[in-house]
């Protein structure tokens, strides 16, 4: 619903909406998302590329574009990126990575022609940007789980 002030507020749309899988959510791991879920573990990025030469990261089975299967090239990217787009959440829910305001963002590492989304660490929705540049904060310690990724924080 639009807000009821006046100025920039007056176009901001509002829709709260809770996604949530109470049971859990499980996929199993084929060869390609298992070695970026492993080099997410050891600190690194993978992206593969399809046979048009495009970098998928985080890299998916199957051309996107084609649905052809990728190829067998692996190339590191990241590990900072651009914000390419993102909405922000003014108030976290139990479930979410960070326990304060954060934004959503979709983020397209170095090197990679795709966007992987991850929350992104910022002070405030002002600080937010698309264009904006950020790099993950890593977990101390790292299981091979998206979630290795704390949060991307913005450069300085």
């Amino acid at each position: 619903m639009p807000s009821s002030g006046g100025g920039a507020e007056a176009d901001t749309l509002v829709a709260p909406h809770v996604l949530e899988f109470p049971g859990g959510y499980k996929r199993s791991l084929g060869p390609v998302v298992g070695r970026f879920l492993t080099g997410l573990r050891d600190g690194e990025m993978w992206g593969v590329k399809t046979a048009s030469g495009r970098v998928l990261a985080p890299p998916t089975e199957y051309d996107p574009d084609t649905g052809e299967a990728v190829t067998d090239d692996w190339v590191t990217v990241g590990p900072g990126g651009t914000v390419t787009t993102w909405a922000w959440v003014a108030e976290a829910r139990p479930k979410h990575p960070l326990d304060r305001p954060f934004a959503w963002a979709l983020v397209k590492l170095d090197g990679a022609d795709t966007t992987m989304l991850h929350a992104i660490d910022a002070e405030s929705e002002g600080a937010m940007s698309t264009g904006m540049r950020v790099r993950p904060r890593w977990r101390a310690e790292r299981v091979g789980h998206i979630s290795d990724i704390e949060c991307f924080e913005v450069e300085s």
